[in-house]
């Protein structure tokens, strides 16, 4: 059995297929995770969510903050009608309910023991413990699962507090955890997040840095997967592993077998311009 975790697909099918045929992955014995994205600006995410959910319990992954904005375009828009045609052609599919339940039941955090791995999409504040990052990210699942959700996703676009602190209630402290862990990039020690932020390392202010650069971060002695960066790109260290290596803007779909560190890589398909 092997463990393959795979960066943002967001809608590249084709990419993803041939990705799986390198790695000669079997549903049968071994496991496929996602960090989150599998939707979006691919041109194929119709067909991305029906492979991924066809491998049933082989499969895991975390949303994204495209997952997410799926989600929401779901509960606006019963019979369809979205401005986004890739999204709406989700909306349109005769088993759009089908997969629009299977993707709301999937976690914003995924930890394995065995492993001493925790994938999220973007990243966790300095004051965050993997516990933490896991109670936090259940508060919005619980939500997102929920009756609720038409409340959360009607606060999406509102203002939303950008530092976090434990005594934060109620839609303020969901918001801000969802967009901790599906938008994250930079922060200050204090865990204030630098909004609208998608450059590289180096184009930020100076009380900022990457999430992952803070010393007095709580998960270093864990080892975090993530990706949403596109501009940082594949990296691999110690304890952070990121795997948003572009493919959507004509760079490479990756994945990494988690036993010994193998990186698999194919091409995407060119048909952007910038990152994001």
């Amino acid at each position: 059995m092997a463990t393959y975790i795979v960066g943002d697909i967001q809608g590249c099918c084709d990419a993803l297929q041939r990705l799986l045929e390198k790695i000669r992955f079997d549903s049968s014995r071994d496991e496929l995770w996602c960090t989150g994205d599998l939707v979006n600006r691919g041109g194929q995410s119709l067909e991305t969510l029906r492979l991924l959910e066809s491998l049933g319990d082989r499969f895991h992954t975390v949303l994204g903050n495209h997952d997410i904005f799926l989600l929401r375009e779901h509960w606006r828009l019963p019979d369809g009608g979205s401005a986004n045609r890739e999204i709406d052609a989700i909306l349109r599919a005769p088993d759009r309910e089908q997969l629009m339940n299977w993707l709301q039941g999937k976690p914003l955090a995924h930890w394995s023991e065995s492993h001493r791995v925790l994938m999220v999409h973007a990243g966790v504040v300095p004051q965050w413990t993997v516990e933490t990052t896991l109670s936090c990210a259940a508060e919005v699942e619980r939500v997102l699962q929920s009756d609720k959700r038409g409340k959360f996703f009607s606060k999406m676009n509102k203002n939303w507090v950008r530092r976090w602190d434990d005594g934060l209630t109620g839609w303020r402290r969901r918001r801000l955890i969802s967009n901790i862990l599906t938008l994250l990039r930079f922060c200050d020690q204090n865990g204030k997040i630098l909004a609208s932020a998608s450059g590289p390392p180096g184009s930020q202010p100076p009380a900022y840095k990457p999430w992952f650069k803070h010393k007095n971060r709580q998960t270093r002695d864990a080892t975090i997967v993530f990706g949403h960066w596109a501009a940082l790109g594949l990296r691999v260290r110690k304890r952070t592993i990121c795997l948003d290596s572009g493919c959507v803007w004509g760079g490479r779909l990756t994945a990494l077998r988690l036993e010994d560190r193998r990186l698999f890589q194919v091409p995407g398909k060119y048909h952007r311009r910038r990152f994001a």
